[in-house]
Formats: C-alpha cells, structure tokens, sequence
C-alpha cells in the first residue's frame, strides 16, 4: 500500500483491535503485582509459576516471563488466530531464554492438561462465557486440577447495580476513546451482551471490535461454586477507597462485606 493510500485510510481502518484492548483494558502489572504478593502471603513462598487461562494475545503471560528470571508461564486459549497475533507482537520480543519458559497452547481450558503450576490465573471476566452451574463448576475443578498443592486460582469478577443496565460508558485515551457497551441484560437468567467499540479523533468507529455473551455471575455463586469444586477457600478482596476522590484506592483486601457501588471490580481469590 502506498502512502497516499494508507493516509486516506480511517483512524479505524487503520487501527489493531488488539493493541487498542491492551492499552484500555488490561493492566498486567497491577494484576501481577497483586497476584505475586497474594500468593507470597496466602504461601509463604514467591509465586513461579503460572498459567493464564483465556489468554487471548498472553500479554501477561509475557510480561510474567520478562519481571523475572525464574519465571515460567503457560497460557491457553481456544482462539488459534489470536494466540498468533499475541506470538507475533509479544513472544517475538522476548530473548530466546525468556521463550523457553513461556508455553502457548491451542486449547479448551475445559480439556487442555498442563503440568502442575503455583496459579491459575482467570481474568477480565473470560470464564463468564460458562453459562451453567455444572460448566462453570466443572472449569473451577480443571483450573483446581492444574494446580500444585499449594496452589492459589486468581479471578476477578464485576457486577453493582449498572450491571444490570443496557449502557455505554466512554474512556478517554488520548488517541482513541473505549466505549464499553452492555447492549442486552436478561434479568430472569443473567445473560448479557456485551460489546467493545473504539472511537477516533478523526470521527471514525471501530464497531464491535470485541463481543461476549456472558452469564453475570454473582459472588455467592462464585464462591459457592469454587467451594462444590474442592478449593478449600474462596476470599473476595474488595477495593479500597480514597478518602478524598470517593473512588477506588487500587489496594484490595480480603472482605466479608462489600459496598452497594453502581459499578465495582474485585478479586476472587481461591486456595487449592
């Protein structure tokens, strides 16, 4: 493509649905830092080794890889075409040694079989594509299965009253807004869709660049569920708040109890 071209091109023609999810999306060393140091105090011993289940690009089981020398990752998604993507713009990168203590598999979290790890890590809400009791409470004993005696499963989970809305709710970046989108919400059954547009300063829209079909899970059934699964104990951590904005402080701790916010995000943490 020339250069004239590719210049009469959108912002969203010419956009990565990838990149733009990382950057709005995941924080992989907030979680990291939180996953290491749960598990260092629920253990008594540093965290090693990990495996990120729904791993989409493995952008944390790479940025797992890079913090440390020692450390080991294996990551599993059933999407071929997006573990390729996560291969091309993040495994290229690493140095051949980091590369050797990373694993990739194409597979279904639900049958994929790994060698013992330290965690089990389950995040931005994936496993909430098991709409039933018996599946969600049959992947909670595979991801238990994976793990070492010791070993911790990592979830996080959302929900407050918005949940239950259709909305869209916008975050600016600074090249780019997320449009987050609840499209549908079926209160006798907690199916919801959910959609992820991008918006750009040149007035074009990258529509439904991301779509899940979820069942909106609430933390007594988590917990439960975990539980009937054999873990031996499932903690909410709950986020903290800054006394002078009202809003999270980015520190979460264990919790019984919890506030009636429209809109909150915790940590689900689970002990083998």
């Amino acid at each position: 493509m020339t250069r004239k071209k590719r210049n009469q091109l959108s912002q969203a023609d010419q956009a990565d649905r990838h990149l733009l999810y990382e950057a709005s999306v995941q924080d992989t060393e907030s979680e990291l830092e939180f996953v290491s140091e749960t598990f260092e105090e629920l253990t008594g011993r540093p965290l090693k080794r990990i495996r990120e289940d729904f791993c989409g690009t493995a952008n944390t089981a790479c940025a797992w890889i890079r913090e440390g020398k020692n450390h080991e990752a294996i990551g599993v998604d059933l999407d071929g075409d997006v573990l390729e993507w996560g291969r091309r713009h993040h495994v290229a990168r690493l140095s051949d040694s980091q590369r050797k203590r990373l694993e990739l598999i194409h597979g279904d979290v639900l049958t994929t079989d790994t060698l013992p790890v330290d965690a089990v890590l389950a995040m931005n809400f994936s496993y909430y594509l098991f709409a039933s009791r018996e599946t969600l409470r049959g992947y909670f004993g595979r991801a238990r299965e994976a793990l070492v005696e010791d070993g911790v499963l990592f979830l996080d989970a959302f929900g407050g009253y918005d949940a239950h809305r259709e909305l869209e709710e916008r975050t600016e970046y600074d090249d780019f807004t997320y449009v987050w989108d609840q499209a549908s919400f079926d209160p006798i059954h907690h199916h919801m869709t959910c959609l992820i547009h991008f918006e750009f300063p040149d007035g074009s829209e990258l529509k439904n660049a991301f779509e899940y079909h979820w069942r909106l899970w609430t933390l007594p059934e988590i917990r439960e569920l975990l539980l009937e699964a054999g873990f031996s104990s499932a903690t909410v951590y709950w986020e903290g708040t800054d006394e002078e904005t009202g809003e999270g402080d980015g520190i979460y701790s264990p919790s019984e109890t919890g506030d009636a916010d429209a809109g909150w995000i915790c940590y689900v943490v689970a002990r083998r």
